[in-house]
């Protein structure tokens, strides 16, 4: 479907500072409701509702969705499902799943619940992941949108600072960072996001620099708006679909890196995750694979989750995979 007036073609419709690409009118409706969506008048009505008619009948979308959502109401309602210390011994070692009504998924070699395990891991897990692609999409987003908008030696200064921490393996330079300040979830956190922007600004700039020249930029231009609103009230909203595609893989890819650092044993101490109770199962692979495969699973299951949503988004918000067949 299209979301241009039918009756102008491209070339002969005017250009407006305030009207940008379908974009735009399609995520002030999708992420502001009816009020923001107002503003830009019924086009951004019919393209809302066809965002969301697209991401419902997306089946793959609403399986990720849905197992999203069972993974958040779980973190949420961890502290009163499992109440205390998940790390307290509560139980005999070596309890399997459902021989205790009280520990439905078994205990440890330690007695501790891996129920409790569970749902205070996936607290750990969601807010490592959401910070950190939080921050990384901050930190691209500003690296991206400077250099794409000014170009010249900014843009290739820029463009060199992110090769250079794209040249260090994400993985690794996590574990230097980690190890130079204290393992807990805030460095942790950090950590992830420093090496994660470098994708956000490569696609923010691409966006930017195909942007920069379109007649809505021209008109705000002649209107005399400054850099920064061009920057962050015109372009950037244009700019946002891709990115929103990719924060959803950033926060699947901070959960894996989590888990994995957790695994190796740099992780946060403290608390509990994932990639912690793997680790600790591990030596008891043979004898009780439970301790491994249940964490296990549940990564998959949240990586999964985020991969299909960011399939669903891309698709969403896209109206020319809209109109496939």
């Amino acid at each position: 479907m299209s979301f241009e007036s039918p009756n102008l073609p491209v070339e002969a419709r005017p250009a407006s500072a305030s009207h940008g690409s379908p974009w735009r009118r399609q995520l002030a409706f999708a992420l502001l409701g009816r009020r923001g969506a107002d503003r830009d008048g019924a086009s951004a009505r019919r393209a809302g509702h066809a965002f969301w008619r697209a991401l419902v009948r997306n089946p793959a979308a609403c399986a990720g969705l849905a197992l999203l959502a069972a993974f958040v109401v779980l973190a949420v309602l961890a502290p009163r499902l499992y109440p205390g210390d998940p790390l307290d011994m509560v139980g005999g070692p070596f309890e399997w799943p459902g021989s205790d009504p009280q520990f439905r998924l078994g205990t440890d070699s330690l007695g501790r619940d891996v129920a409790a395990g569970i749902a205070h891991g996936a607290r750990v897990s969601l807010l490592i992941g959401a910070a950190s692609a939080g921050l990384g999409l901050v930190i691209g987003t500003l690296v991206g949108a400077i250099g794409g908008y000014f170009g010249g030696l900014i843009d290739d200064a820029l463009v060199r600072l992110t090769e250079l921490f794209q040249t260090v393996p994400s993985f690794l330079l996590v574990i230097v960072l980690v190890a130079i300040g204290r393992p807990n979830v805030v460095v942790i956190a950090l950590a992830i996001g420093i090496a994660s922007w470098p994708t956000v600004a490569r696609i923010v700039r691409a966006e930017f620099r195909t942007l920069r020249h379109s007649d809505f930029v021209l008109a705000a231009r002649s209107q005399g708006f400054s850099n920064t609103r061009i920057i962050f009230g015109e372009i950037l909203p244009n700019a946002l679909p891709p990115v929103i595609v990719t924060a959803s893989v950033m926060v699947a890819s901070a959960i894996l890196i989590e888990s994995s650092l957790s695994f190796l044993g740099m992780g946060d101490p403290n608390v509990i995750s994932w990639g912690a109770m793997i680790g600790a199962g591990r030596d008891s692979l043979r004898t009780a694979w439970y301790l491994t495969a249940i964490p296990g699973a549940a990564i998959v299951l949240a990586v999964l989750a985020l991969n299909l949503l960011g399939d669903g988004l891309t698709e969403a918000l896209n109206p020319r995979q809209r109109q496939r067949p």
